[in-house]
């Protein structure tokens, strides 16, 4: 029976005595009913809203041990980390450890010692370990980072799909599927791929309030970065993603010359500089982390307070969960990305020159509209993500596109102006050639081929280089122009150019906005310090120092300890007993007895200072 069960406790005093929090949010109280009763659940929640609990209670709850699938090998260490400051008997198996040590935690599986058991899916699929499941008593599977299935997914892990022998071999044992991102394609395979056509299906709002989003035009990306980091994330955590791995060195080396603490992660570094750059991510104040997509799924992190992209995503799904990685804790975070011309040239190259088939890339396509959709779009930006998961919303007031509305203007004679100069240098020629001819640009490339003699010539000569771009980038963006990578990246007329053209269709376009400095001033009270006064801003800054220091000694990161919206709660109250301290959310009984008295006396010597 697991460790903290003593006479058939209830899912609410789990809730309460053992992970500190004092009622259950959303949907879970159901989820875990479900579960715990012995059924099949799909759990579709934002990062942050609580998906762990979902399958952690329930464990408790069942006689036996959780499984839990996870791809996230490198996080297991603190996730266990994290139930073990809770008192729950939590271990994980995975490729990372030796020999011994993986049969020592077969051992004590065997002897019901542990409540939750993490295994990567590569590690469920061998012999040894299926041999070991099946001579144990196993409360649940939970199958996190479901939409891994998913072929036609942003993040497909080959490994998941063969998940459906835990239906096959443990048919009356419960299980969950969990995930933070997946359309209504994607939950329709999870079901069929995980055999769990008879689970019950709990999807909670996709909105993240608390998260600003802002997409501007990308003149010079990395200055415009600095820009946003300085004024708006001064000695704030945050994750930068970037294409290329060569990038990703260069903007971290970017940000550490101008004063910007920076790691890099990408697949090509080594496994061992990789994990210590996790680490020190995880574990100190005030990093920010440049990576490719590579990183950051299960971050755990709760402050993180900005995810910046320098490059465009593949798809509104992977967007969506790369930047729900910003504010976990609830508190203010922005989600902020560079876009430009190259960014669609790029992700239409990357699908049009891949090896897979004719409908994996018209899936694919789709995708790429839709994020296209994100970024062009004239209203709001959150109304256009939430509609992409099927979820109705009003106008937010919470990011670029509500705060400063784009102008629209009728750009039918500009758009054709374009096109024609397209068709009139035979579509064999690239962006830059194009835009130097509608210009007037007399260049040595226009003069070779004779392009100054065009009609064409110097039309587009009353509009700046700049804004000539966005409004390419626009067409491209609509379908009205493509890009033939095969010919030198040479600009095509598509069929629906065709009515444009002929003044059959008009377009509206939006105006392009030059990229100004930004103006405003980052400063702490965005965050929930502002309400505590200044003894308890002074009681919560001691409370963080002494934080640090205990995390230190017990190896693990900060937060594992106590999340800053309990040690704003504890700064708030000034709790100056443990039965005080006890009524905390985030505040459990192993936590009450390992840190409380300590909490008490810094509070009392605090109060004695004064």
């Amino acid at each position: 029976m697991p460790a903290v069960s003593h006479q058939a406790p209830d899912a609410l005093q789990i809730l309460q005595s053992v992970f500190g929090y004092p009622v259950f949010r959303g949907a879970q109280a159901e989820i875990v009913d479900v579960v715990a009763r012995g059924g099949d659940a799909l759990v579709l929640m934002p990062t942050g809203g609580g998906k762990s609990l979902c399958y952690q209670i329930p464990a408790l709850l069942r006689e036996g041990v959780g499984i839990v699938i996870s791809p996230l090998i490198a996080l297991m260490q603190d996730q266990v980390d994290a139930l073990a400051e809770l008192g729950v008997r939590a271990a994980f198996l995975n490729s990372s450890q030796t020999g011994d040590q993986a049969f020592a935690i077969e051992r004590k599986v065997r002897a019901g010692e542990i409540d939750l058991l993490y295994v990567a899916p590569e590690r469920l699929m061998t012999s040894r370990c299926l041999d070991l499941f099946g001579s144990i008593r196993i409360a649940l599977f939970a199958i996190d980072e479901a939409h891994c299935v998913s072929q036609w997914g942003h993040d497909f892990r080959p490994e998941y799909i063969k998940l459906s022998i835990l239906h096959e071999r443990f048919p009356d044992v419960p299980r969950i599927a969990l995930t933070a991102t997946a359309d209504a394609d994607t939950r329709r395979e999870i079901l069929q791929r995980l055999q769990l056509e008879e689970a019950r299906q709990f999807v909670s709002s996709f909105d993240r309030p608390n998260i600003r989003y802002q997409i501007v035009e990308k003149a010079n990306g990395r200055k415009q970065l600095l820009d946003f980091l300085q004024t708006e994330h001064a000695g704030d955590a945050g994750i930068v993603y970037c294409m290329s791995r060569k990038k990703v060195e260069e903007t971290a080396e970017f940000l550490n010359e101008n004063g910007i603490p920076a790691l890099a992660y990408h697949a090509g570094m080594d496994q061992r500089q990789r994990s210590t750059n996790q680490s020190r991510f995880l574990r100190e104040d005030g990093i920010v982390m440049v990576a490719t997509i590579a990183f950051g799924m299960g971050i755990d992190k709760p402050d993180v307070r900005f995810v910046a992209h320098l490059d465009m995503p593949k798809s509104i799904e992977g967007y969506y969960q790369e930047t729900g990685r910003a504010g976990r804790d609830g508190q203010s975070a922005n989600a902020w990305m560079a876009y430009g011309l190259q960014d669609v040239v790029q992700q239409r190259r990357m699908i049009d020159e891949s090896e897979a088939d004719d409908a994996y890339k018209r899936v694919q396509g789709h995708k790429l509209d839709a994020m296209l959709g994100l970024c062009e779009t004239l209203t709001c930006r959150r109304q256009r993500l939430l509609h992409y998961f099927g979820q109705a919303s009003d106008a937010c007031g919470n990011c670029d596109t509500c705060i400063s509305p784009p102008q629209q203007f009728d750009a039918t004679v500009p758009v054709q102006k374009l096109l024609s100069s397209i068709y009139r240098v035979e579509q064999r020629f690239g962006a830059g050639h194009v835009l130097d001819v509608l210009r007037g640009v007399e260049s040595e490339k226009v003069k070779q081929w004779r392009h100054e003699k065009l009609t064409v010539f110097g039309i587009g000569a009353d509009v700046a280089e700049a804004e000539w771009r966005a409004i390419l980038r626009q067409a491209i963006a609509m379908g009205l122009v493509s890009v033939d990578y095969e010919a030198y990246n040479a600009l095509k007329l598509t069929d629906a150019a065709r009515p444009v053209l002929r003044g059959e269709q008009s377009v509206q376009l939006r105006h392009y906005q030059k990229p100004v400095k930004q103006k405003r001033r980052s400063t702490k009270s965005d965050y929930a310090e502002s309400n505590l006064g200044k003894e308890g801003q002074d009681l919560f800054e001691r409370l963080r120092w002494w934080r640090v220091e205990t995390a230190r000694k017990h190896n693990v990161p900060a937060y594992v300890i106590f999340h800053d919206a309990t040690m704003r709660e504890i700064a708030r109250l000034r709790p100056t007993s443990l039965d005080q301290l006890r009524g905390v959310s985030g505040v459990g009984e192993r936590k009450l007895e390992t840190y409380g008295a300590e909490i008490v006396g810094l509070i009392a010597g605090m109060s004695g200072e004064g």
